[in-house]
């Protein structure tokens, strides 16, 4: 019954998802960043030295505990977990494998206009945020929602976006990365997915008990350390194949504009492809636009709302122009130049060797040796994984305590943990090409109500900047 209700399903979601990637998701994630890109005066260009200060001018890995607040560095570090997931690795691999190298361009065009966004979107936090009396903080997109519409319009929106983000990040979204992590343990290590959901449901549910003083406490150490990780395997293997480093970046440039050459087919339909690929993955990886981050930046410890802005754009630069790229041009300089298996395209028998979860071990594997690579990918995209199930579920719990807000909120939350839990559980013993749609499918969802607020409230994001 269930398998019958997918299969119905399953084609009308990839054709709505293949809807809003291609007509409306690029215009509005393109749209609003280059609005606030003219509004700011380039604010990512103008003041980012500014934020390389504001985000680790006071670099600690222990820093001050407080259950209602986050310092600058723990707000960056839960932002950039929550941003590098599996849509550094296996995102951006699925981008590249349907868009050609060409899609890696557009990721970067999304990201450089997504730090205009998201320097909205975490200002927006600041200055809509509510403190209790108690020193509690109620902040995120629900709040600045409901300011840019008033009345009936906008607590639907705001609910709307609620609802989405519970079940794109804290249901489905967990699965997918706990999905990716069991994949990759069992290829790397021959560990049973079972056992890796069992450790998964127990670690992640101590963190989910302790509140958001526990996660940034773990983030501001596991961030730094998965990204050096990932950082020294990258460049050992990059220095390995770097007689194809120029290569490799003009492929991506090329394919920007003429993916036909690699992907077959008519110029029109490659370029779709090779775009709403880059768009769609991009959104997925550094999250800009979406009104995920923002969550986290609204509990920051900031002088002004300025100051957050900048650290927001950051996190965006450090998953995509560093993290992202990296993991793109080893993928590109090991399997799509003359000696690799992708050099004539995803075409043949190639199809049955390489997919979406398992390129990335392939091309590290080239280098280091099958099994090294397989092992290497698997703990960083443990690493990466981990750390977006623990903030995605902050993000869907605040919104649970929202919807919740006038009933029994502690009963809410707890409800939701223990679905949530459940999620990661499944995720690592089932994987169904249904549920990276539907995680897509709300993904796109919440662009929605997210940046048409962002548009609405323009004027607040630009005052005295």
């Amino acid at each position: 019954m269930v398998t019958e209700i997918e299969n119905i399903l399953y084609p009308l979601v990839v054709k709505f998802n293949e809807y809003l990637s291609n007509y409306i998701l690029v215009f509005l994630l393109v749209g609003v960043g280059l609005w606030y890109t003219i509004k700011t005066r380039f604010v990512q260009i103008r003041c980012f030295k500014e934020g390389l200060s504001n985000s680790f001018g006071s670099l600690s890995l222990f820093g001050e505990k407080n259950e209602n607040s986050v310092s600058p560095f723990q707000a960056l570090t839960t932002a950039i977990a929550a941003q590098v997931g599996t849509g550094n690795i296996v995102g951006a691999s699925a981008a590249i494998l349907v868009g050609g190298p060409g899609a890696v361009f557009w990721m970067w065009v999304i990201a450089f206009f997504g730090m205009a966004t998201i320097y909205a979107e975490a200002t927006l936090a600041i200055k809509t945020r509510i403190v209790e009396e108690n020193g509690n903080i109620k902040g995120g997109p629900v709040y600045y929602i409901t300011k840019a519409f008033q009345g009936k319009l906008g607590r639907f929106l705001a609910a709307f976006f609620a609802v989405a983000i519970i079940l794109a990040l804290g249901f489905m979204g967990c699965m997918v990365q706990s999905n990716s992590i069991s994949y990759t343990m069992q290829t790397a290590f021959e560990i049973q997915p079972w056992m890796v959901g069992v450790v998964l449901v127990l670690l992640s549910g101590i963190i989910f008990i302790g509140g958001v003083s526990r996660l940034a406490a773990v983030t501001e150490k596991l961030v730094p350390v998965m990204a050096v990780t990932f950082l020294i395997g990258a460049f050992f293997v990059l220095i390995a194949r770097h007689h194809y480093i120029l290569d490799t970046f003009k492929m991506i440039f090329k394919y920007a504009f003429e993916p036909q050459a690699i992907l077959g087919g008519g110029f029109w339909v490659a370029i779709k492809t090779a775009i709403s690929q880059g768009a769609k993955r991009g959104l997925f990886s550094n999250e800009a636009g979406m009104g995920s981050t923002p969550h986290i930046h609204a509990l920051a410890r900031v002088k002004t709302p300025h100051e957050e802005g900048t650290i927001a754009m950051i996190g965006v630069f450090v998953d995509t122009f560093v993290i992202l790229t990296l993991n793109a041009l080893v993928i590109i300089a090991t399997l799509y130049t003359p000696d690799g298996v992708l050099a004539n395209g995803y075409t043949g028998t190639v199809t049955e060797m390489l997919n979406k979860t398992n390129l990335v071990q392939n091309a590290f594997g080239g280098i280091m040796g099958s099994h090294l690579g397989a092992i290497f990918v698997a703990v960083c995209l443990c690493f990466f994984a981990y750390s977006s199930i623990l903030c995605w579920n902050f993000f869907g719990k605040i919104n649970a305590i929202y919807l919740f807000r006038k009933n029994n909120t502690k009963k809410a939350v707890f409800i939701y943990t223990l679905i949530s839990l459940c999620f990661i559980m499944l995720g690592s013993l089932v994987s169904s090409d249904f549920v990276w749609e539907l995680t897509d499918m709300f993904n796109n969802l919440l662009v929605i109500p997210n940046v048409l607020a962002l548009f609405a409230l323009t004027n607040i994001v630009v005052k005295k900047i």
